[in-house]
């Protein structure tokens, strides 16, 4: 995001003298640009002006010379014969390595106690046989850009005292080089991309202050004439035959010529300063300024080697196989949608463009790349179609500043200012001369007009502006208003530099930002009679308390995973759960599918958690999954800027994968922690089980709980299959593989279970519950042993027993399981609890009596049970 300077931003508009970073960012925020962060600076003093009075060259035995210098420090001088009538303050001693600076010259000092970026404290030293009492600074120590050639020489780098600097020796460095500002740090919204320039800040800091605001990408702001395009200009031709929604990829494109830079020319300390407080590493002059013009405007500009350029300019889309080496030296693939900045060096067999220069708008090549031998250059200033470029980006991968401002649009008319703001920079400070040649191709066209009822600023935000106020505020941010002849009815054109601005409700914004957010009444408005939730999301909301009521913890798992994860999980090759959804642009290449189970991704979360020590789980989450069909999904693909017709969007639904809504919850570790009380319990299968139970009873939905052995990721002789009381599938608990287990790190017997929440939910009674009166009268406990076949599952046993208990059960649990000799081989003994009540008497014994005869016989008839003796 963009960083404000606060120096910079003065100079278009008119600041506080005792403005502040935060009361800047104050000021933005009530225009809506959020303030991102505040950044101070990484230099503390004290650093000074000094001035070399003295200095003698010292060779080295490693071949080295050292400068051993006196610098005059003023007031921060040393001091000599300390407690004697000839105390006085003499130049300190500094040893420095750097060449490029004579006696007489004023250069930064960091004394002793100063701490540079880094940090790098400094203090005296001895070294090479001096001790040195500070450090003389280049611009890589003090953090302004990368230059460690040779120390700052003060003249050299545009300070003066005609200037008004003061550069009396001991003067403060740090306020002359501005490191003690503190930089703003804004975030700006997709649809203001003029804010990403000094220019449109100091204009909302106008709109929100009411700050004079003095733009300086209108021509009058360069104090000459800006030139007419001549005859002889840069020959520049736009070729593009396959537009992007019909909009031509470039529609100006502005060049101009600067002969006999000086190539060993570097860029003023001031501006080397700001762009690197804008977040700009320095580089050479022709760059800088480039870039320093793109923060001031808004406008990328690029400067090319003439010398290495061949005319004319062809701007056109890629062809198939062409690559590029763009300036960060990647050697890219070009695709046709790419709008590409070409050259002519193959004009004589008249085929022109075949040369590559550049990704027009996000980055031009290296093979035109302005070098440390370069005295001419060609300046462009363009303008490109937005969508063009954020596609050419996002391809690449490469988010340039210049891809930034211009996918969120830039002025059209910027462009011949910005080339001339350049211009004059590279005569100034490079000693270049201007090349009367100038070619500036236009195409652009005016913003549309838009019609804009005034009513619908109160209709929108539900105050009642003035039409005069509307009208105020929209020819604030540069609008044309004017009578559209209808009553009511306002003809608004926007400015160039706002082609966000396209409906009525864009122009409301503009009107309740500006007139102030905090002049929007709070109203809550009424909710309409009858609505409220589903119930399929009252079901899902009572699942997910019953499960937190039973000790669960809900989370949130991505939805996205990849073949090893269900390698993993032992999933065979054919099983549904491997036919997945395929994402073409994955947010990850190792995670490129859509999950088809919850557990595979709930289990990586589980064993995130054990990894970092937390070894009793107990997690639960719903969720979606994707379940493709057996055939191919194609979905159809629809035309941009049109709404779809009902059978493109029935085509489209039928394109849709299945994706129903599972819970899924995984328990490792205790589950009865171990404490005061005695020792704690780990979770086993039954404990999965339970949980199924619970979410199955919240519903008010039976289900039939039965052994499964070939479910994976579960234990063949530890899982449970879970239907409905007519056989549809609702999901399988129980003890996950030791296999599964080993390959996730988990603990020892982890336990799962997943549903399909959306069978349950259609499942479920539609009728409200209603409430059965409670029996005043006692309850009356019986406990019924019966010995079954060992592979009897316990739950058609309880199915028996209640069904014999008949109407006086109140609440029946299995509360023993026992074999041995004492039951016979092959048999085991499950001890059953009833609690038995009746609502309109007490229980006589001869109705207990007739209640176990009961259970006993059903459990005979269903399972073959007999009463334990």
């Amino acid at each position: 995001m963009p960083y404000v300077v606060t120096e910079w931003l003065g100079e278009h508009t008119e600041l506080p003298e005792d403005l502040t970073a935060e009361q800047l960012a104050a000021d933005l925020v009530r225009v809506g640009l959020e303030e991102e962060a505040i950044h101070g600076t990484d230099v503390t003093g004290p650093v000074v002006v000094g001035r070399v009075v003295a200095m003698t060259p010292e060779p080295q035995k490693n071949g080295k010379t050292i400068n051993w210098c006196q610098v005059d420090v003023g007031e921060h001088n040393a001091v000599e014969n300390v407690g004697t009538d000839d105390e006085r303050r003499v130049p300190r001693g500094i040893v420095c390595g750097a060449h490029n600076f004579v006696v007489g010259d004023e250069v930064v000092v960091a004394l002793p106690g100063a701490v540079l970026p880094g940090p790098f404290p400094i203090a005296s030293r001895k070294t090479y046989g001096h001790v040195s009492d500070g450090m003389i600074c280049s611009a890589r120590e003090l953090g302004l850009g990368q230059d460690h050639e040779g120390i700052i020489v003060l003249e050299k780098h545009g300070f003066s005292a005609e200037l008004g600097h003061d550069l009396t020796p001991g003067s403060d460095a740090i306020a002359l080089l501005g490191l003690g500002q503190k930089v703003l740090e804004i975030n700006v919204t997709p649809d203001r991309g003029y804010c990403f320039s000094y220019r449109g800040v100091a204009r909302e800091f106008s709109h929100s202050t009411g700050a004079r605001f003095t733009d300086p990408g209108l021509p009058s702001a360069l104090g000459a004439p800006l030139p007419a395009p001549t005859p002889d200009g840069f020959p520049v031709e736009v070729s593009d035959d396959a537009p992007i929604y019909g909009q031509v990829g470039c529609d100006r494109f502005v060049t101009r010529v600067v002969r006999g830079i000086d190539p060993a020319a570097v860029s003023p300390q001031w501006m080397q300063r700001r762009l690197t407080l804008s977040g700009m590493r320095p580089i050479s002059l022709p760059v800088d300024v480039s870039n320093y013009v793109m923060l001031d405007l808004g406008q990328p500009t690029h400067c090319y080697d003439l010398a290495r350029l061949e005319a004319p300019i062809v701007v056109r889309r890629a062809r198939a196989g062409e690559r590029l080496v763009t300036l960060d030296d990647v050697d890219r693939v070009l695709d046709p949608e790419d709008l590409l900045i070409t050259a002519s060096p193959d004009l004589a067999d008249g085929d022109e463009g075949t040369h590559v220069i550049g990704l027009a708008g996000v980055m031009g090549g290296a093979s035109t790349e302005v070098s440390p031998a370069t005295t001419d250059v060609l300046v462009e200033a363009a303008h490109f179609d937005p969508v063009t470029i954020a596609r050419t980006a996002r391809r690449h991968k490469l988010a340039s500043e210049a891809s930034k401002r211009f996918e969120r649009g830039v002025d059209p008319q910027l462009a011949p200012v910005a080339a001339q703001r350049v211009v004059d920079l590279l005569v100034e400070y490079g000693g270049g001369t201007v090349d009367p040649a100038v070619s500036d191709l236009d195409r652009t066209t005016a913003p549309a007009p838009i019609l804009f009822p005034v009513a619908e600023a109160e209709r929108l935000t539900g105050v009642a502006y003035p039409p005069e106020r509307v009208g105020e505020l929209l020819a604030l941010i540069g609008c044309g208003v004017e009578n559209s002849g209808e009553r009511g009815v306002l003809r608004v054109v926007p400015p160039s530099w706002r082609p966000d601005l396209t409906t009525p409700a864009d122009l409301v914004e503009e009107v309740a930002r500006l007139d102030g957010y905090d002049n929007i009444p709070t109203l809550l408005p009424p909710s309409p009679a009858g609505t409220g939730l589903t119930p399929a999301q009252r079901g899902r909301r009572t699942v997910a308390r019953a499960l937190a009521d039973a000790g669960f913890v809900e989370v949130l798992t991505y939805p996205f995973v990849a073949d090893a994860q269900l390698d993993a999980l032992l999933i065979d090759a054919d099983d549904p759960r491997r036919r997945a959804v395929r994402l073409v642009n994955p947010l990850s290449d190792e995670q490129s599918a859509m999950r088809t189970s919850l557990l595979v991704t709930l289990l990586q979360a589980v064993r995130r958690n054990v990894g970092r020590g937390l070894a009793d789980v107990a997690v639960v989450e719903q969720g979606l999954v994707t379940r493709p069909g057996a055939g191919a999904l194609t979905a159809p693909s629809l035309p941009g800027g049109a709404r779809p017709t009902e059978e493109q969007l029935a085509a489209l639904e039928a394109a849709l994968p299945d994706q129903p809504r599972h819970v899924a919850g995984v328990l490792a570790g205790e589950h009865v922690p171990t404490g005061w009380w005695g020792g704690g319990r780990r979770a086993d299968w039954a404990d999965a089980v339970e949980a199924v139970r619970v979410v199955a009873e919240t519903l008010r939905v039976p289900v039939v709980v039965a052994a499964d052995p070939d479910e994976r990721p579960f234990h063949p002789g530890r899982c449970a299959r879970v239907t409905l009381t007519d056989g549809t599938l609702v999901g399988h608990a129980g003890e996950l593989h030791p296999q599964v287990v080993e390959n996730l790190d988990l603990p020892a017997r982890t336990v799962a279970f997943e549903l399909d929440l959306d069978v349950l939910l259609d499942a479920a009674p539609a009728e409200p519950v209603e409430a059965t009166p409670v029996s005043a009268f006692p309850a009356a406990k019986e406990d019924v042993a019966l010995v079954v076949d060992d592979a009897v599952p316990a739950a058609d046993v309880r199915a028996a027993v209640a069904r014999g208990a008949g109407e006086l059960l109140e609440d029946l649990r299995l509360f023993d399981v026992f074999t041995g000799p004492q039951v016979g081989e092959g048999k085991k003994s499950l001890a059953f609890s009833l609690r038995l009540r009746a609502a309109d008497r007490t229980l006589t014994a001869e109705d207990i009596v007739r209640v176990r005869e009961g259970v006993v016989s059903a459990a005979a008839e269903a399972v073959g049970a007999a009463l334990r003796a």
